[in-house]
């Protein structure tokens, strides 16, 4: 499975930001714009907390399976694989929100004179954050699951063993 590239997220986090704001523009010259729904945050911050749970649940079960403790409960990989391919996709999923309601915030900072509006952008502002989270959680998951590297049996430059 290959690791999750911060470059992928980023870029995915620009293009959605970029197009939004450019989306918001053009709606609101032609209607009435969107509004940013109040669940988009708290539905975030629950994913991140799922996944951070995930994460610090794996990484005590695989630290007592590493330390031989008595009576410690293995971890099934195919569960760890597929925890880590929730995170990957919850963190794609969450950059592209997190773009997509960014680049609304920024449009809608020149529309804060509006109450309406300023509560829009403070709950785009706080679906950035919260997407922010899901994916730093994700990256973490990640890590805990990441296989230890076997440098004793195959030195840098060598052939793998037979």
């Amino acid at each position: 499975m290959r690791e999750l590239r911060i470059r992928v997220l980023v870029g995915v986090f620009a293009v959605a930001a970029i197009l939004s704001w450019a989306g918001a523009r053009l709606w609101n010259s032609v209607g009435t714009l969107p509004s940013v729904p109040v669940a988009a945050p708290i539905v975030l911050a629950l994913i991140a907390v799922a996944l951070l749970s995930t994460a610090l649940s794996l990484r005590a079960r695989l630290r007592a399976q590493r330390e031989r403790r008595p009576g410690a409960k293995g971890v099934d990989p195919l569960m760890a694989a597929r925890a880590v391919v929730f995170g990957q996709a919850s963190a794609l999923v969450a950059a592209l929100i997190a773009g997509m309601y960014s680049g609304t915030g920024v449009f809608l900072l020149e529309l804060l004179d509006i109450p309406a509006r300023r509560d829009q952008a403070l709950y785009a502002g706080f679906s950035l954050l919260a997407g922010l989270g899901v994916i730093a959680a994700a990256l973490f998951l990640e890590r805990v699951c990441k296989l230890p590297e076997d440098d004793d049996q195959n030195p840098p430059g060598a052939e793998p063993a037979a």
